[in-house]
């Protein structure tokens, strides 16, 4: 079951292991739409997966269906990480001219990895609508689809007030 909620995705609300999933592109760019806000908090995951890209380039494990889970330190104090982005490549190439660029199986398949991680370390899972903005995707299909494979964990899904 999803919870939506008003407010910045970039900060996950709640106590405890937090896991912030969202949509990347399998073309190595990060430009525009909510990768910018979430650059602006937390510039980590936007080097990590650049750096993937790179280190992928000619064959790898950089893929539609790939999940990358960037660990990110809340404080200056050393602590346990109980935050993590997943930079999830669901996303082929860009949309345009009426195509989606969003990859639906891509999609379930990255968050079937995104709740494996999140009942390894008892974690909740927050979003954005994720898959609904630049990949171009209908959230009629993402919804049931996070449903799914996100079942029995706590699911938050954050529309910017």
């Amino acid at each position: 079951m999803i919870t939506y909620l008003d407010g910045d995705a970039t900060i996950p609300t709640g106590e405890g292991p937090r896991i912030l999933a969202h949509v990347c592109n399998d073309r190595g760019g990060w430009g525009n739409g909510f990768v910018l806000e979430l650059s602006k908090r937390h510039p980590q995951p936007e080097a990590w997966y650049r750096h993937w890209f790179k280190a992928a380039e000619g064959g790898g494990r950089f893929h539609l269906g790939a999940v990358q889970f960037v660990p990110i330190r809340l404080s200056k104090e050393p602590l346990v990480t109980v935050f993590w982005v997943a930079n999830m490549i669901a996303q082929r190439g860009y949309s345009g001219a009426g195509r989606t660029a969003l990859k639906y199986d891509a999609l379930e398949e990255c968050l079937g990895k995104v709740a494996e991680f999140g009942r390894e370390h008892g974690a909740s899972v927050h979003m954005p609508r994720i898959g609904t903005g630049l990949a171009g995707g209908d959230w009629r299909k993402i919804g049931p689809i996070i449903e799914r494979a996100l079942s029995g964990l706590e699911v938050f899904v954050y529309k910017k007030s």
